[in-house]
């Protein structure tokens, strides 16, 4: 079971880490490819936490990625410690995928910062000068998914007439490989953790 779930480790990271080079290496921030009106790829970098939130600065990314390399590691082990037991394997692949999401998106805290250039109003180079230090760099984010474009009715209270994106998160293959992990222990395996 180590072997399957760490192929599927592999292969999350390799796919994230190709786009997100990919994504760097020929469009600039803000940029944008539709393939439909509710399928764009759309670059931009997350600076913290998910969907863009900021933890106290440089101090705080400090903080956050120290605190991310504690949660891999302990993920790690006990990813281990269920792949050589006898758990269904929904869960060892569930925590495979969140395992893989937290380290995909690691690597670029840790180390997109040094090997790339900005992405402001360039297309960043590799090796050329970095644009931060260690566990300094910026999450590269890509998929949005505006399923719905429109206006809440002007009857509703306080949001009336104003105007709505339905799922306006944009994020990257790591943050869906850790939420299809997450909902998938949610649904089809909560029982395992009674």
């Amino acid at each position: 079971m180590l072997k399957k779930s760490s192929l599927l480790i592999a292969f999350v990271l390799i796919l994230d880490q190709l786009l997100k080079v990919w994504i760097k290496t020929n469009m600039m921030i803000g940029q944008e490819i539709y393939f439909f009106d509710w399928f764009i790829i759309h670059f931009t970098e997350n600076k913290g936490m998910a969907f863009g939130m900021e933890f106290g600065g440089n101090l705080g990314k400090y903080i956050l990625s120290i605190f991310r390399i504690i949660a891999i590691v302990a993920i790690s082990i006990y990813w281990v410690k269920l792949a050589n037991t006898q758990v269904k394997k929904g869960i060892i692949y569930s925590i495979s995928l969140i395992l893989a999401g937290a380290i995909g998106n690691m690597i670029d805290s840790a180390f997109y910062g040094m090997i790339f250039s900005e992405s402001y109003g360039q297309i960043a180079t590799f090796f050329e000068g970095g644009y931060s230090s260690f566990l300094q760099g910026k999450v590269v984010d890509m998929f949005y998914f505006p399923l719905i474009n429109g206006y809440f009715p002007n009857w509703l209270p306080f949001v009336g007439g104003n105007h709505f994106i339905f799922f306006r998160p944009i994020f990257n293959i790591a943050d869906a490989a850790i939420s299809t992990g997450v909902i998938n222990i949610l649904i089809f395996h909560r029982s395992f953790f009674k």
